[in-house]
């Protein structure tokens, strides 16, 4: 056999095994959900997981087609920490006072979400943006803290883009909940149809600087990024 066609052969099997144990590694996480636990730590596992495999990739090639989304990826734009205490000094419209009283009505800091995710490469990058401004998406699609509004937010990032993390978690809770909770499906479901119906129509979510514009009101978000269903 030629030795140029050996190495590439060699490669090849090289690539396979290394994405068979990516894919592996990703399956302890989800079977953990599957069973329920849908602790911080799981969900960290499953993106640490996710986050080496081709389908990462994929959604970050698809978010560039969107030039904001392109534009904060080259950028690696990241906010500094939120001020809870000084965006209460926003109008209570706003969308930067609503944000912080969710927080402390929760309890925690977006800091706690990405602090830990390092940055080296433009899907680790995608997914710590993701979770500093996760919490904003809750607020401007009006998800609220439900198991179901979880879900129904995750449902909302797949027109979007194809999110692996949103992926892994909705086809999970399905499964969870048909087989643990069969009586919540339909009201799952309901959340999953308004998410991804509200994506579909939405403009990059994505591609915002939330944080220049705290005091914008919510219902201006909205409107400019076709958040309102009829």
């Amino acid at each position: 056999m030629d030795k140029d066609l050996l190495t590439l052969s060699s490669s090849k099997v090289g690539n396979d095994i290394t994405h068979q144990m990516q894919q592996i590694t990703a399956l302890q996480p989800f079977l953990a959900m599957l069973a329920g636990d849908s602790s911080l730590d799981v969900v960290g596992e499953m993106v640490a997981a996710l986050l080496e495999t081709p389908s990462f990739d994929i959604a970050v090639e698809y978010l560039k087609r969107d030039p904001g989304s392109a534009a904060l990826i080259e950028e690696r734009y990241i906010a500094p920490p939120h001020d809870l205490d000084t965006l209460l000094q926003y109008p209570p419209d706003s969308l930067g006072y609503l944000y912080s009283m969710a927080m402390k009505a929760k309890g925690f800091r977006a800091e706690d979400l990405y602090e830990e995710i390092p940055i080296y490469s433009d899907a680790s990058y995608v997914e710590a943006r993701l979770s500093q401004t996760h919490d904003i998406w809750h607020i401007v699609t009006g998800f609220g803290i439900l198991p179901s509004d979880e879900i129904g937010l995750q449902a909302f990032h797949l027109p979007q883009f194809p999110y692996p993390l949103a992926v892994s978690l909705l086809s999970s809770s399905m499964m969870s909940t048909l087989l643990f909770n069969p009586e919540e499906l339909p009201t799952l479901l309901d959340a999953i149809q308004t998410g991804w119906e509200m994506g579909k129509n939405a403009k990059s979510l994505f591609a915002q600087k939330w944080e220049s514009a705290w005091g914008k009101p919510l219902l201006q978000w909205q409107k400019e990024l076709n958040l309102l269903l009829d």
